[in-house]
């Protein structure tokens, strides 16, 4: 099944996408082996600080996993696109590429509608959505993974350590994810013009890279999936 359209900018050089999906895992990594080791102090704002960055940071993992179901990371070579997808969803909390990526194409398919597993199903509100979003993608054997680890990590890595900058920017990750890219985009009415039934942020890249990677700019991404994440400033 084949979501792209035609995008309206030059073609990407082959390997960009794999080069920008590999920093952004390395940097996640680095960040976290930084983040776990990091003598917590309540009262520093550093604290706070890097859990902010390693919230980014996981979002930048789903982010260049969703830029590989539309085969944007890799575009002349399917099996490594793939397994760079399958490496960020494990890496965000394993869960799976092999879920979400037929899911999300339902999203495109249908979206904002009945069919489309990403909308309210009648429940607006933000939580209630948002619960019923999560409910829709977390298995129970991605929270038992994810338990046996926090266990075995807790061997070497503080407890406190483990909360802060593994288990709590996950959680706001999706949070992030959830109101950038579902929540702003989708909500309320939407003009019978727009094929897309999609918002976008106001122009300002700034903010719209550190808000969600550009992915605030949602009617561009959906009127071209076939544009990577670093390349939607430039739609707007």
């Amino acid at each position: 099944m084949d979501m792209n359209k035609t995008t309206i900018l030059p073609k990407q050089a082959p390997l960009t996408g794999v080069y920008v999906g590999v920093a952004v895992i390395l940097c996640w990594g680095a960040m976290l082996g930084f983040d776990f080791f990091w003598e917590v102090t309540w009262t520093s704002p550093v604290t706070y600080l890097l859990v902010l960055l390693q919230t980014h940071l996981f979002t930048g993992l789903f982010i260049t996993a969703h830029d590989a179901m539309h085969g944007t990371v890799a575009p002349q070579n399917a099996k490594l696109n793939h397994l760079i997808g399958k490496i960020c969803t494990g890496l965000f909390i394993f869960n799976s590429y092999k879920i979400l990526r037929p899911k999300h194409y339902l999203h495109h398919r249908h979206v904002a509608s009945e069919d489309d597993p990403d909308y309210h199903n009648g429940h607006p509100a933000f939580w209630r959505w948002y619960l019923d979003f999560v409910k829709e993608y977390v298995t129970w054997w991605q929270i038992l993974f994810a338990a046996i680890t926090f266990n075995v990590l807790g061997i070497w890595i503080p407890q406190e350590n483990l909360i802060l900058y593994w288990v709590i920017p996950s959680i706001l990750s999706t949070l992030q994810l959830f109101y950038f890219g579902t929540y702003l985009p989708h909500r309320g009415e939407h003009d019978p013009e727009n094929e897309h039934r999609a918002r976008s942020l106001e122009k300002n890249h700034l903010w719209a890279f550190v808000s969600c990677y550009f992915f605030g700019y949602h009617y561009e991404h959906h009127d071209s999936p076939a544009t990577a994440w670093w390349r939607l400033w430039r739609l707007k």
